[in-house]
């Protein structure tokens, strides 16, 4: 599940919002596709035992591709639970972001309990973890789950890339400017794209369940809100705690939300699962969402979140690939030819011009000179 980061949320996001926030759209937006930009300088700072930048390099490279792939990984156990078994979308989340969330809790009480302690007895960002959580990451979650349910894991997770177009958009009102060329280009892309994937190149038929892409939009703007969001917290805690933490909370409301879902005509209830849907449901908890998100992020904090944005746009990918090869979802020409458009502009979106990669860089070396 795609990717916080969408206004830089490591430390030198900061001097943005010290400067009146006149980032541009470009550069806000550039960060849009990383779920969990972490703490860029610190890693930088801290090689491993004398290890070689190369080799380092290489692992993050590494740990960021493995834990965006397990992202599309786990949209394809969803979908093999949500089509074989009496289960609900709110069901699977809840077991996901709670299990990831006590996973988190435990690393950090046995890894950083100083800094879980102080930033959980911090009344601001106590509150801001909370919002992140429940109107965040839960709500991305769920949103995607119940796409899932509508449509298949591949087509959810492309309409989910959405949230990275919106991300632009919202960075652009913000700072009262107008897309640039390559961000415009981007736009265009995302939306022919969502249009290719609903209608399959006829406007006058909608090939998907309307309500499967309504809840594709709303999953879109649910990303936007999580990437954007989190950015003073990253700033102050680090991407691992704050995910963490956030994951706790969005799996309680998760569970609350499921065990009041009577109201709605889905009253909680177990679901039957054989030996094989337990281990799915796990698999997903453990692998699919707690790995994900800390390879994902282990491997940001040490490549950067603008190289960790392109890294995590084989999260579709992966969705698409095992979502036709290990459950035998057909997908239309159409439907590729969405899917490389989605992609398209995640790169047109989230890449970095040359020169302000080399004014970065000069820029982080100069710091640490200092």
């Amino acid at each position: 599940m795609s990717e916080p980061g969408g206004c830089r949320p490591d430390r030198a996001g900061t001097s943005e919002e010290q400067h009146g926030g006149e980032a541009s759209c470009d550069s806000a937006a550039r960060q849009a596709g990383s779920r969990g930009s972490a703490d860029r300088k610190q890693g930088e700072r801290s090689p491993a035992g004398g290890e070689g930048a190369p080799r380092r390099h290489t692992r993050g490279v590494a740990c960021a591709l493995v834990g965006a792939a397990l992202w599309g990984f786990s949209g394809a156990c969803a979908q093999f639970l949500l089509t074989n078994y009496d289960i609900t979308p709110s069901f699977v989340t809840a077991v996901r972001m709670l299990g990831a969330g006590v996973l988190f809790l435990l690393v950090l009480a046995v890894r950083s309990r100083a800094q879980l302690a102080a930033m959980l007895h911090d009344r601001s960002s106590a509150a801001r973890l909370v919002v992140f959580g429940a109107m965040g990451l839960f709500l991305c979650q769920i949103t995607y789950a119940v796409v899932i349910g509508y449509t298949n894991a591949g087509t959810a997770t492309v309409l989910q890339s959405t949230g990275i177009a919106f991300v632009m958009l919202f960075s652009c009102v913000f700072a009262r400017k107008l897309p640039r060329g390559r961000e415009f280009v981007g736009l265009v892309a995302a939306m022919a794209a969502t249009w290719l994937i609903a209608t399959q190149g006829d406007p006058g038929v909608l090939s998907m369940p309307l309500a499967g892409l309504l809840w594709g939009i709303a999953n879109g703007l649910s990303v936007a809100f999580y990437i954007m969001y989190p950015k003073r917290l990253f700033a102050r805690w680090g991407s691992f705690a704050v995910t963490g933490v956030g994951m706790f909370v969005g799996g309680v409301a998760a569970c609350v939300v499921w065990a009041a879902g009577g109201a709605w005509g889905q009253p909680a209830a177990l679901p039957h699962l054989d030996a094989a849907g337990v281990l799915v449901l796990g698999v997903i908890a453990v692998v699919g969402t707690f790995a994900a998100f800390a390879l994902y992020l282990h491997g940001v904090s040490i490549v950067g979140s603008v190289q960790g944005s392109l890294l995590g746009a084989i999260e579709p990918v992966s969705a698409t690939a095992f979502s036709a090869l290990w459950l035998g979802t057909a997908f239309s020409g159409a439907d590729w030819v969405g899917f490389v458009l989605m992609m398209a502009m995640i790169f047109l979106v989230t890449a970095e011009k040359p020169e302000a990669a080399a004014q970065r860089g000069a820029n982080e070396a100069e710091g640490e000179r200092v």
